[in-house]
């Protein structure tokens, strides 16, 4: 049967899906899948997958895919990061009978994603994200899809976009944020840039971003175009987001309890799961709060989710004719909601004026610290400098790394193909080279292996002379006893 593209894919196999659940790592797994589909969700994303990881672990694989089959889950599309076209394309092979499609992971912006150099910090590199679409296009027997970011330009996000088309992708989804739009810094996604993309591009477009309610998701489709809307942090707060409905709290979260049991995960996914369905609850109930952070069984999460639902009924019981929900909130803290994120200043004044006169800060992002964006040392640096108080955090003092030709990572030093270690590897087997510089001895060892083969057929060529000449004096020794 031939591969569906574009609208076709997404008319037949998607089944023209509205409703889309986003890949969350350690969040979209099956269990919450199952929850979302059977409260309005169409279509579903894995978590985002390690391509290089899934190829090399059969268990990985294992526990993020190959697990218990279930029909329900589809349609589904897995998602990976990677940043080399055959690592990409082999992880895709092993994945793509157990999906509908297989989407590229460019829009992760965070900090582990720039450090491994794959997400949003590969938008820049469209010759080799050409090549990756490309090669998975041509080998694929599922169609490949994109999730991308923007950039703070419109223009270049429509080029961007339409290369990803021309390479191959058949379905494109964009997040309206630009990579440096994250964490208290999000801000509001540009529904602009998306309506560009999709005026500009011939296959399915999906939106993400500025999702927290239905009228949200009517509201995106009517004003941009697109032909479904991604949630991700509404749907973790509400999983009935889609029916436009706002639950009761301990019915979506003892629905999702009932399924864990029948879908195991780990019970991490479980324990950020219940932090997110109770955010506001726990606000209030901070003792019930840091028992849920401290159990370590399924069978304790079940109880604390039935003591927060007790202390809630309690609560609605003794409620008063008229009264309104507290802290701003559009529902009672027990009913399924939206949590929107403070702003910078906000997130100040929740850390506390005193902890930066102090010279500590509350919570920041890693890149600032990287970047030697702060002028203040962290707690985690100020313990090490009381131990150490030579010790310098000066950015300009880091040592500065030659990045490898092939992928940015750091090249080895006396590389003499100016490249790290795995890519010198690829290069020195494919060639035949050595390099001492990473102790790759391909050459050598071939040369050694003609020079053993040369030997074996000396010695098989003077053992079969010293046959030839035994058997001819053989011979010569019974002719003469005949004769006599």
């Amino acid at each position: 049967m031939p591969k569906l593209r574009g609208e076709a894919f997404w008319r037949e196999t998607l089944r023209s899906a509205h409703y889309v659940v986003a890949p969350m790592v350690d969040q979209s797994e099956l269990a919450w899948r199952l929850l979302s589909r059977r409260h309005g969700a169409q279509l579903c994303y894995t978590p985002m997958l390690h391509a290089q990881v899934f190829l090399r672990d059969a268990n990985y694989r294992r526990e993020n895919l190959y697990g218990e089959a279930c029909p329900e889950d589809r349609p589904l599309i897995v998602q990976f990061c990677a940043n080399d076209p055959e690592v990409f394309v082999q992880a895709a092979l092993l994945a793509q009978d157990y999906c509908d499609a297989i989407d590229l992971n460019l829009g992760c912006p965070q900090m582990i994603a720039k450090r491994g150099h794959y997400g949003a910090f590969l938008q820049e590199e469209w010759d080799l994200l050409q090549r990756m679409i490309l090669l998975a296009n041509e080998k694929l027997s599922v169609p490949i899809t994109c999730k991308i970011r923007v950039f703070p330009d419109i223009d270049k996000t429509v080029k961007y976009a339409q290369m990803l088309e021309r390479a191959g992708c058949q379905l494109l989804t964009v997040h309206g944020r630009t990579k440096e739009q994250k964490g208290p810094l999000a801000g509001v996604a540009s529904w602009e840039h998306i309506q560009a993309v999709r005026k500009a591009v011939n296959i399915p477009v999906f939106a993400n971003g500025n999702i927290q309610c239905l009228s949200d998701v009517e509201e995106c489709i009517r004003k941009t175009g697109v032909h479904g809307v991604m949630s991700a942090e509404g749907n973790l707060h509400n999983p009935a987001l889609f029916e436009g409905r706002n639950p009761l709290v301990w019915e979506m979260a003892e629905e999702y309890l009932e399924i864990v049991q029948k879908y195991p995960c780990p019970l991490s996914y479980v324990r950020a799961h219940l932090f997110k369905l109770w955010h506001h609850t726990l606000q209030v109930y901070q003792q019930l709060r840091e028992e849920l952070a401290k159990v370590k069984t399924l069978e304790g999460i079940v109880d604390v989710n039935r003591e927060l639902k007790l202390r809630c009924q309690e609560e609605m019981a003794n409620q008063k004719e008229g009264e309104k929900p507290k802290e701003g909130l559009p529902f009672f803290h027990w009913i399924c909601q939206p949590y929107i994120r403070p702003g910078v200043k906000e997130r100040c004044k929740e850390n506390g004026a005193g902890e930066a006169e102090n010279g500590v800060r509350g919570k920041r992002t890693l890149e600032e610290e990287e970047d030697g964006n702060s002028e203040l040392l962290s707690k985690n640096k100020q313990k090490k400098k009381l131990r150490n108080p030579n010790k310098s955090f000066d950015p300009s003092l880091k040592p500065k790394y030659a990045k490898c030709d092939q992928c940015g990572n750091p090249k080895g030093t006396k590389c003499v193909f100016n490249m790290c270690r795995g890519c010198c590897k690829k290069r020195a087997f494919k060639e035949t080279a050595d390099c001492p510089g990473h102790g790759l001895l391909f050459k050598t060892k071939y040369e050694k292996s003609l020079s053993w083969q040369h030997s074996q057929r000396g010695i098989q060529s003077t053992e079969l002379s010293r046959r030839g000449e035994a058997e001819v004096v053989e011979s010569v020794v019974l002719k003469e006893a005949g004769d006599s």
